[in-house]
């Protein structure tokens, strides 16, 4: 008998059975050791939806590289071209949300929910802004021999003949197209069409004459610029260029709502944790600020596009909204 008027050998089944029970909760109490492993702890790889050399990939390795060291993990940047970018979007929106798969897009992932009918991802749904890289600003081009030397020269001359005159653009429903739709329709104009297959055959075209006008990369424009082969009417952009200082931009010229920015960005599973969302958005943006890469960004014609998260995934949404409107009012078909 014990104090209580218990036998001893009666008690000790029970304490082993509590003391059982008590290992037995114990592991569940304590952290996951998959919840407390840190990000990143292995490479990570960041699809491009484009070919290597492309504007995209360029900048894209550029940032990458530069976050890569920062994080003290290889970040391996994989090619998945196809369908307008859209093959490599669906790769990215598909993958395990645990921030190994990452995506470097531009504003055409705004474009083709407008251009494609089926999608085979929902783009706001399916995949989350994180942090833009920059713009590359597109230059409104034309040659000496048309004779226009600004944009009120353009304007007065397609007034004068609608629909004589014609552009360029690097494919129906490209950025150079959507750009030039847009400062049309902030001047009332109307030019003829010509979707060439690519920038390099637009360029092509316009230095033999058979095109008026073009909205060139920037980085492509120069060269052209320096060199006095093309002449800059005005930049695309919301404000001047620093390569450009000069040159107008396309607002300032008189035509409203006509600015149109081409941009690239980082994008993740849209299920991804928030903290390596956060981790993200911090270690682009710290690589952002570095003069270097600030320098390396300039010298393929990338601006500045200082936006928060938040920020940037209210323009994609808006962007969205905008391209579909225009690309309806301008009678452009969605793929199949």
């Amino acid at each position: 008998m014990n104090d209580d008027g218990f036998r001893t050998p009666l008690a000790r089944p029970a304490k082993r059975l509590l003391a059982l029970a008590f290992c037995t909760l114990l592991p569940a109490a304590l952290p996951s050791p998959s919840i407390a492993q840190p990000w990143p702890e292995r490479p990570i790889t960041a699809v491009v939806p484009l070919a290597a050399g492309n504007a995209i990939d360029v900048v894209g390795r550029i940032v990458l590289d530069q976050m890569s060291r920062q994080l003290d993990r290889p970040i391996v940047v994989e090619n998945r071209v196809g369908a307008g970018g859209t093959i490599g979007a669906a790769t990215v929106a598909k993958a395990t949300p645990d921030g190994y798969t990452i995506l470097v897009h531009s504003s055409s992932i705004a474009i083709a929910p407008s251009l494609y009918s089926k999608l085979p991802y929902d783009t706001t749904g399916d995949l989350a802004a994180v942090i833009p890289f920059g713009i590359q600003p597109s230059v409104l081009v034309t040659t000496p021999k048309k004779g226009f030397k600004t944009v009120a020269d353009l304007v007065a001359a397609a007034k004068e003949k609608p629909g004589a005159l014609n552009y360029a653009s690097a494919g129906s429903g490209s950025t150079s197209h959507l750009a030039a739709l847009r400062m049309l329709a902030g001047a009332g104009l109307q030019m003829h069409h010509v979707p060439y297959r690519g920038p390099i055959d637009a360029i092509t075209g316009l230095l033999a004459g058979e095109i008026d006008i073009y909205f060139l990369p920037l980085s492509a424009a120069l060269p052209h610029l320096k060199e006095g082969t093309l002449t800059a009417l005005a930049v695309s952009t919301s404000r001047r260029v620093a390569a450009l200082p000069d040159v107008p931009t396309t607002l300032e010229a008189g035509l409203p709502d006509s600015a149109y920015e081409f941009w690239i960005g980082l994008f993740v599973p849209s299920k991804t944790p928030p903290g390596v969302i956060e981790r993200l958005y911090r270690e682009a943006q710290t690589a952002l600020r570095l003069p270097e890469i600030q320098e390396k960004l300039r010298t393929v014609g990338m601006e500045p596009m200082p936006l928060d998260r938040e920020q940037f995934g209210r323009r994609l949404r808006a962007e969205i909204d905008d391209v579909g409107k225009l690309v309806k009012a301008a009678g452009i078909p969605p793929v199949n």
